[in-house]
């Protein structure tokens, strides 16, 4: 008799040996060229996801401009060529850019399907996002948040700050919890009622305590997120699970309307969760995780980033400086002991190329976004000299973070400058080139197409706004001038902007007003 032991792996081996001979993909001709990797639905996943610069650079070298690799059960056909991305945007009616970011959001966030095709509900999320996230409606938005920043910051905080004493934290640390509280306040209001209320004190502590619980639990489920994205259940994650769970309860539809200065986001899609879905209460809530978990999981790594590399260039932090002090002084706004807060609006957060520059280049070295789109049909994909068929289901993506390390695009582009995105007007940069040709595209931090992130133009008010906010109110410095950058956590990669792998310790104190 043979074990147990090599029956099984005698059974494994052959099913192995059949994947590779008869279960992996053939290139048909006038396919791109193939790489099916050796691990049986895995593929190149784990070459992948370990670094996919590197992966994507090599395979490039390898294959050229457009090449497919079977990750995780799917083929993902890549495009690397930033004159061939516009082929993406015209093929509206081969590719569907839905499917992917719909099928993705209900495995994560535990709701039921939001394509409108499926029945559940006939809402369009994308045009709800633009018309409550751009135009008259950000104006809004913008100064709730300077409003929400200014009360984290100053009263939210206050037992942590004392005249002349410096408070020593992690600087990541520190911008999850200002980002994460503010942007909490600004999108799904307050349970407190400041209109004279004796026990507005009392009731402001408990409001705080109840947004750093959700923090935490928003951070549990965040470190598993890419897990579900790739089509792990989150079962496997039982504390992930569970934090899933309260964030969805602490947003019940019950719950939220027992809160004051709701944002006109959430809002509309409350009404529109009751008027336009079939879902039940549970899954309208975890309609707002998902909305909670796109408004902070990138916004709180890309403030991290764009303040780590101001501390760490004085010359950029001049410039930064003396910009933010001119708007200040041209709005008639300035720092005083009676309480009164800054007040700056959109038109005057615009008229920021500095900052914009900034952020724009701590988003360039930290983004790792993916484009996707997928393939209705069979059909034929033309790129600037070539064309290639591609299967229906088949994925086509960008990585952008190829084109923003790029030499010949960005010269030495691991270093931080920050005027990179500045002409020598002192206005914003938009000429950029590679092998002689003005490039289109050229800074894709937020995606491209129709599927543009929609939140994009909140997000970087937010960010200047927090960065105008420290430069007013506090000192601030690195515990150690000379620490190196921390290393990007390549764990979520082409989620967005990617968190750093440890925190930088910085200390911070009130100014002298």
């Amino acid at each position: 008799m043979f074990p147990a032991s090599w029956i099984w792996g005698t059974a494994v081996i052959l099913c192995c040996v059949s994947w590779f001979l008869l279960g992996r993909r053939r290139r048909r001709q006038g396919e791109p060229p193939l790489e099916n990797g050796f691990l049986p639905y895995l593929g190149c996943a784990l070459k992948f996801g370990a670094n996919p610069l590197e992966f994507l650079k090599e395979k490039q070298k390898k294959h050229g401009h457009i090449f497919t690799c079977h990750v995780a059960g799917k083929y993902i056909h890549f495009l690397t060529d930033p004159f061939s991305y516009h082929a993406l945007m015209r093929q509206g009616k081969h590719l569907d850019w839905k499917k992917f970011h719909f099928a993705t959001s209900a495995k994560a966030f535990g709701h039921g399907s939001i394509d409108p095709a499926e029945g559940n509900t006939t809402e369009n999320f994308h045009q709800t996002f633009i018309r409550t996230l751009q135009g008259n409606a950000l104006d809004a938005l913008i100064e709730a948040m300077m409003e929400n920043l200014q009360y984290v910051m100053l009263q939210s905080r206050a037992p942590k700050l004392q005249s002349n004493t410096w408070v020593t934290e992690g600087l990541y640390t520190f911008c999850c919890q200002v980002m994460f509280e503010s942007g909490f306040l600004t999108l799904f209001g307050k349970e407190f009622n400041s209109n004279n209320d004796k026990n507005l004190s009392s009731k402001q502590e408990t409001e705080r305590a109840h947004i750093l619980n959700a923090l935490e639990n928003f951070k549990e489920f965040d470190k598993i997120f890419p897990a579900l994205v790739a089509g792990l259940p989150i079962h496997l994650f039982k504390s992930a699970h569970s934090a899933r769970e309260k964030l969805g309860e602490a947003l019940l539809h019950k719950n939220l309307l027992k809160r004051d200065n709701l944002s006109e986001l959430v809002t509309l899609r409350m009404f529109l969760n009751d008027t336009l879905s079939t879902f039940d209460d549970m899954e309208k809530a975890k309609t707002h995780v998902a909305v909670l978990w796109a408004s902070q999981a990138n916004t709180i790594p890309a403030t991290f980033w764009t303040l780590f590399y101001l501390l760490k260039s004085p010359e950029a932090m001049k410039a930064a400086t003396k910009e933010v002090q001119s708007v200040l002084e041209s709005a008639e706004e300035s720092i005083s002991s009676d309480g009164k807060h800054i007040s700056l609006n959109r038109k005057q957060l615009d008229n920021m190329p500095i900052l914009d520059s900034i952020i724009k280049e701590a988003m360039r070295l930290s983004s790792a976004s993916m484009t996707f789109r997928v393939a209705k049909e069979d059909f034929t994909l033309h790129l600037e000299n070539d064309f290639y068929n591609i299967r229906k289901d088949d994925v086509v993506a960008l990585y952008p973070q190829l084109l923003h390390f790029d030499p010949e695009i960005y010269a030495d582009p691991l270093t931080f400058k920050y005027d990179r995105f500045l002409n020598e007007k002192g206005e914003e940069k938009t000429d950029f080139y590679r092998s002689g040709r003005k490039l289109k595209y050229y800074y894709m931090p937020f995606g491209t197409g129709i599927a543009k992130c929609p939140g994009r133009l909140f997000a970087v008010h937010e960010i200047k706004q927090f960065l105008a906010l420290i430069f007013s109110y506090f000192e601030i410095e690195l515990v150690d001038s000379n620490v190196k950058c921390p290393s990007l956590d390549q764990s979520r990669a082409g989620l967005g902007i990617l968190q750093p792998s440890n925190d930088i310790d910085f200390r911070y104190r009130l100014k002298c007003l």
